[in-house]
């Protein structure tokens, strides 16, 4: 098998990983009765985005090779990187979740009895699930040597970010006030220590 086969095979068992990981806490938080969900319709155009870039235009290019101008050379050292990254995205992608809870949604809602979250990885940082996706997108930018399908992951899911996570703040500074305000003084946004 060729390094290039083994990056195919690990990018799509990393996506295989991520829904693994997901399905349990989507079908746990259905029962859970939501009270306040912000703008259904942007939410759905920013996950489309953030799809294409982490799923679909990879997928294409796992599955074609297509657009082949843009391939460029790939070593062993990236498919150890790219695969140790992704590894750590699964991780706290996992950690997330199980931190969160049924707090958890894929849109922005707060639930019932929504509490704020402050311990385990969100500790370090306010939005840690964002800190794996980022980390996704490297992983995919590293095991996947195509200009335009390598970086799709950090333009789609980069989109999603900048266009949501200032929403996403000012929700929670709406349901917890004060108490957000003060985690939001004490913890970065996606990087400990720096941002």
């Amino acid at each position: 098998m060729s390094i290039l086969a083994a990056a195919k095979i690990i990018w799509g068992l990393g996506l295989v990983g991520w829904y693994a990981i997901r399905f349990p806490f989507e079908r746990r938080v259905k029962r859970e009765r939501v009270v306040d969900a912000r703008s259904r319709l942007r939410e759905r155009v920013l996950l489309t985005c953030s799809t294409l870039g982490l799923g679909v235009v990879p997928g294409i290019w796992v599955a074609t090779g297509w657009p082949r101008f843009a391939n460029y050379p790939f070593t062993l050292v990236q498919l150890v990187l790219g695969t140790a990254v992704f590894l750590a995205s699964l991780w706290l992608f996992r950690r997330t979740h199980k931190d969160l809870g049924k707090n958890w949604s894929v849109t922005l809602e707060i639930k019932e009895k929504h509490r704020l979250i402050t311990e385990g990885v969100y500790r370090h940082v306010r939005h840690p699930m964002y800190s794996a996706f980022f980390l996704w997108a490297l992983a995919q930018l590293i095991l996947i040597p195509n200009a335009v399908a390598g970086p799709a992951g950090f333009v789609g899911f980069g989109i999603l970010f900048f266009f949501r996570v200032g929403q996403e703040e000012r929700m929670m500074l709406d349901t917890f006030g004060d108490e957000y305000r003060a985690y939001m003084a004490r913890t970065p946004r996606v990087v400990p220590g720096l941002y």
